[in-house]
């Protein structure tokens, strides 16, 4: 019998500090190489629950590398893990973090005080969607994935829907910068309201010129542009790695739970 999973450690990484439009930015932490990882799947001795929770644990800390899909013996494990209480308690906590960490920010009357969301797995969750393709052990399927974004009914995370408010209720700048295509917008934009955000200061999709960026260089270079703008990035928060990584990093950047798929 396979052993329930254990505890997952995601971490909440201090990245880098953006001051000014003239502040240079040297993460602390390298963006790894994009090199596939073939990850051992041989049995555990102490079970197959065991050996998954390893690799989540991996996966999330980046240790894994690029990756396409979750072994095909963690089935069961990410689906208990993903529909259970377990994700969204690991959500609550990293959004508690931000909060704390966002209250101990001295804003300024200027109004260019901003904080960064990705949307996948971040603001909404893809959870309906995942649940009829495997949670991440099928390869993606961008035709599938454009039918679904079309219909507009990811729901929120819970816990970051409340972060959103409060951080809008302190003063932040909300500015929204996904991986999406500038032809999602009206779906995104829509499904972003139905879920219950509103009011933020920029939505951010990639444009033509940006397709075959790789995301970590597309969602610096969006920052870098926020941050010449005069904007000072406090806080962002994401699933991937590559939201969080790379140039014009956030003061401080919140890493959420994600074993389903890796966005180099």
């Amino acid at each position: 019998m396979a052993s329930r999973p254990l505890t997952s450690v995601f971490l909440i990484l201090l990245v880098g500090s953006v001051t000014d439009s003239s502040a240079a930015f040297d993460p602390i932490i390298r963006f790894p190489t994009t090199r596939t990882m073939t990850v051992d799947s041989r049995s555990n001795s102490d079970g197959e629950g065991l050996y998954c929770a390893s690799w989540h644990l991996a996966a999330e800390t980046n240790n894994a590398g690029a990756w396409t899909q979750i072994p095909s013996r963690c089935f069961s494990y990410f689906k208990y893990y993903m529909t259970g209480k377990r994700y969204d308690s690991d959500c609550e906590v990293v959004a508690n973090f931000s909060l704390s960490f966002a209250s101990t920010v001295q804003m300024d009357p200027d109004g260019k005080d901003a904080w960064i969301f990705d949307i996948d797995e971040a603001l909404l969750t893809n959870l309906p969607y995942y649940m009829d393709h495997g949670f991440g052990s099928e390869v993606f399927n961008e035709s599938c994935w454009d039918e679904w974004v079309a219909l507009a009914k990811a729901p929120a995370i819970p816990s970051s829907l409340n972060l959103y408010n409060a951080l809008k209720q302190m003063g932040f700048k909300i500015f929204v910068l996904t991986g999406r295509g500038e032809h999602q917008r009206q779906d995104t934009s829509k499904n972003l309201e139905l879920a219950g955000y509103a009011g933020w200061e920029g939505l951010i999709l990639r444009g033509a010129s940006d397709v075959g960026i790789p995301a970590t260089v597309y969602k610096s270079e969006r920052r870098s542009v926020l941050v010449n703008e005069g904007y000072r990035i406090h806080g962002s928060t994401g699933d991937q790695w590559s939201d969080l990584l790379g140039f014009a990093v956030a003061k401080r950047s919140f890493k959420l739970p994600n074993p389903m798929y890796y966005i180099p």
